[in-house]
């Protein structure tokens, strides 16, 4: 459908809580969908990063991750539970501040919840890199940065001085 601004570090509807998605809102959701679709890859070409984008991320406060990796699968009205007791530590990237790199720590394990576009119930058991990255983007549904996660005062950094930094970027 088009490309969409994404909302950066410093702007409060970030911080905002996201509503649910009801039953009668899916057409409305499947165009916002191409919207991140459409941002998302934009965002790929321009950084060379980027694997799911989080429906407030473009203004649309609603919950819907978008995750295009291998194939693009929407979650609507993700629940994440399940989440094991072993974390681990790594340098978060995010959209909204795409220079930027936060240290923070994710549970290693997790289990997600969700409707898809046919709204039909699924699972997933999830672990290392993909278990990090849709915790960080149910964050953003419930109006969490990385930024707010931050192990330390010490934990943030600008890409460009990553060879500086004991790097693990996911």
């Amino acid at each position: 459908m088009a490309i969409k601004n994404i909302l950066l570090l410093g702007n409060p509807a970030l911080y905002k809580v996201c509503s649910r998605v009801e039953r009668d809102e899916l057409t409305e959701v499947k165009l916002k969908v191409k919207d991140l679709h459409d941002t998302l890859n934009e965002f790929k070409e321009k950084y060379n990063a980027g694997r799911a984008i989080a429906a407030p991320q473009i203004g649309y406060f609603k919950r819907i991750v978008y995750m295009n990796i291998d194939k693009p699968i929407v979650f609507i009205n993700p629940i994440l539970d399940v989440l094991s007791a072993d974390m681990f530590e790594l340098w978060d990237d995010c959209m909204s501040f795409p220079e930027i790199l936060v240290k923070v720590k994710r549970h290693k394990k997790c289990h997600i919840a969700f409707k898809n576009l046919e709204w039909e119930d699924k699972t997933l058991a999830l672990e290392g890199g993909l278990a990090e990255l849709l915790q960080h983007e149910v964050d953003h549904l419930n109006g969490i940065l990385a930024i707010s996660r931050a192990v330390d005062s010490q934990s943030i950094a600008l890409k460009s001085q990553k060879e500086h930094l004991n790097i693990q970027l996911l």
